[in-house]
């Protein structure tokens, strides 16, 4: 018997902000002109983003007198530091961490006394007593529950937490792992108009996926995994914690990166997981680019991309919790059966594998 994702649960802040309305949001926050306003706008219709959520409310206000967040007046200045951001974070993931795992709870038959083990995965805040503890707190876990915490891996992480997952049943048959993701990647909007910021402030959205995982014959069975680092593009994708939040380094030549690192790992996912033969793939929508590449490289038909291109299309790029929304709407899908190839990307340049079976 294996391992296996037997639920997913999903939450997210808010109602949908257009994406059309982000877009005037940073138009008045970085202060551009109507030429420049006009390629900000080209951006955001061309980055397959519809919709995106954020536990700020002001990305689609007009009149910087009615922000709650940023500063009332057209500097935004002082411009929120990183302890304020903290505030809202601690304020608000343990909630939305509450209800994606009360959903996944409720669609089996376990209930939160049962959960033996706690993985909290988060690369957007951190605070300790964690959200991990008032999570318990929420969910009514008991004290004794092991608990551990995935931080600042990036966009790959949950692939992290479901590995830990796999070893920890291998372990102790009997448990019942709750993966939870928790992402307020909204959080760390930056004003500096430098490409970076303008490539994530594009892309990044709110939100929560919690996932059970125990041993069992149904779900996502999780039948092996890689972990590849690709070089080459160490500097182009990373993290670091800044005095206006977190700062992202996010380069325009991450899609041509990973296509060339598939290119040349090719032999080695075949030989691991029969690539060829796999029908099914659950790549991480870090962008619609990504997307295309990947499955250019893998030579693979644009349908492979259908519930990957929904959820960026409704929610944006939520960091960890991403894939999870991906393989919650795979594990729903009744045309979706046998092999699943999932792949996720973060900084290192980091290469995250992981091979289901359905």
């Amino acid at each position: 018997m294996n391992s296996s994702i037997v639920s997913i649960g999903l939450a997210n802040p808010g109602l949908p902000i257009k994406q059309a309305s982000i877009a005037g949001f940073m138009k008045f926050a970085h202060q551009l002109d109507d030429d420049e306003g006009r390629k900000l706008r080209f951006l955001y219709r061309k980055s397959g983003i519809e919709t995106r959520h954020s536990v700020l409310l002001d990305f689609e206000k007009k009149d910087p007198g009615d922000f709650t967040f940023f500063p009332n007046n057209n500097e935004l200045a002082p411009f929120p530091r990183t302890k304020s951001r903290m505030g809202v974070f601690t304020k608000t993931a343990p909630q939305l961490a509450f209800e994606a795992s009360k959903q996944c709870l409720n669609k089996v038959s376990i209930e939160a006394k049962e959960i033996t083990h706690l993985i909290l995965v988060s690369c957007t805040g951190m605070v300790a007593p964690g959200v991990e503890l008032e999570l318990m707190n929420l969910l009514g876990l008991g004290d004794s529950v092991e608990r551990y915490c995935i931080h600042f891996m990036g966009c790959y992480a949950a692939f992290t937490g479901l590995k830990l997952s796999d070893k920890i049943l291998k372990a102790e048959p009997d448990a019942n792992v709750l993966l939870v993701s928790v992402e307020l990647c909204t959080l760390h909007f930056q004003k500096e108009y430098v490409e970076d910021n303008i490539l994530a402030n594009s892309l990044f959205g709110d939100g929560a996926a919690a996932a059970l995982v125990k041993n069992s014959d149904s779900g996502l069975r999780i039948k092996s995994y890689m972990s590849q680092v690709i070089r080459e593009g160490e500097k182009d994708m990373a993290w670091g914690i800044g005095d206006f939040g977190f700062e992202m380094r996010l380069s325009k030549y991450i899609p041509s990166l990973l296509d060339q690192g598939i290119h040349q790992l090719k032999e080695i996912f075949e030989k691991r997981f029969k690539v060829s033969q796999i029908q099914n793939f659950a790549i991480h929508p870090g962008g619609k680019q990504i997307l295309t590449k990947v499955q250019e490289a893998f030579g693979l038909a644009p349908k492979v991309n259908s519930h990957a291109l929904e959820v960026l299309r409704n929610f944006g790029n939520m960091s960890s919790a991403t894939i999870l929304f991906v393989l919650e709407r795979m594990l729903h899908d009744p045309s979706v059966s046998g092999d699943i190839l999932s792949l996720g990307f973060g900084p290192g340049l980091t290469l995250e594998t992981l091979h289901l079976e359905k």
